[in-house]
């Protein structure tokens, strides 16, 4: 599995930031005025969109964390459509102003990862957790209990990025995907799992906890 060495910006951005600056440069050689202005506003737009700073780890017993900034959608008892039971399902979305960079809410072994094709809904609507492409990784913990983590793209997300695989052991808060251009996650939660967040909370990335485990 790859690592992620670079912090602050995400090596999933440097196409884009280094194809921006050179746009950006050439059109402040040629034209100038606003379309030069406009150019560097795009610029400074992917690279706020690419950061991905490093996080504080809560080591708190049982804390399962944010794989993801945003903020709080859904939190409802649903059916885990990937292990088939009945979870706690808790959704962030992530506008294009958020990191989007993915990290593990448990400490866990990777069990299975799935990838679906789909649409392209906007990702704060409760139905892109089924119909949208997503990516889902399936892990279990120490103890035996399982964590759903499923990457949601979104209106304008067009790529799911995911670099684990079946077998892979995963630290809490370790990065282990990026969705470029607004989305959500979601994660399924056990039923006795003791639910930290409500609709319309803020989260971040790791340092936010969603539950905690019993």
């Amino acid at each position: 599995m790859n690592q992620y060495p670079h912090p602050i910006i995400a090596r999933e951005g440097w196409p884009f930031l280094i194809g921006s600056i050179a746009i950006a440069l050439l059109l402040s050689a040629l034209a100038g005025g606003i379309i030069e202005l406009l150019s560097w506003i795009v610029v400074l737009f992917v690279l706020q969109f690419f950061r991905d700073p490093a996080r504080v780890i809560p080591q708190d017993a049982g804390a399962v964390l944010s794989p993801a900034d945003g903020r709080i959608v859904a939190v409802e008892r649903t059916n885990d459509p990937y292990v088939q039971r009945e979870a706690i399902k808790v959704s962030v979305f992530m506008n294009v102003f958020n990191v989007h960079s993915n990290r593990s809410p448990v400490d866990g072994t990777v069990q299975q990862v799935w990838y679906f094709p789909g649409k392209f809904v906007n990702a704060d609507l409760d139905k892109a957790s089924t119909e949208n492409e997503r990516n889902a990784v399936w892990l279990k913990t120490a103890n035996g209990t399982d964590i759903t983590s499923v990457q949601v793209a979104g209106l304008i997300a067009r790529r799911i990025l995911c670099y684990v695989k079946a077998g892979d052991v995963l630290a809490r808060g370790q990065r282990y995907g990026f969705i470029r251009f607004g989305s959500r996650v979601d994660v399924y939660l056990p039923l006795d799992a003791n639910v930290k967040v409500s609709i319309g909370d803020k989260v971040s990335a790791t340092t936010t906890i969603l539950a905690i485990l019993p």
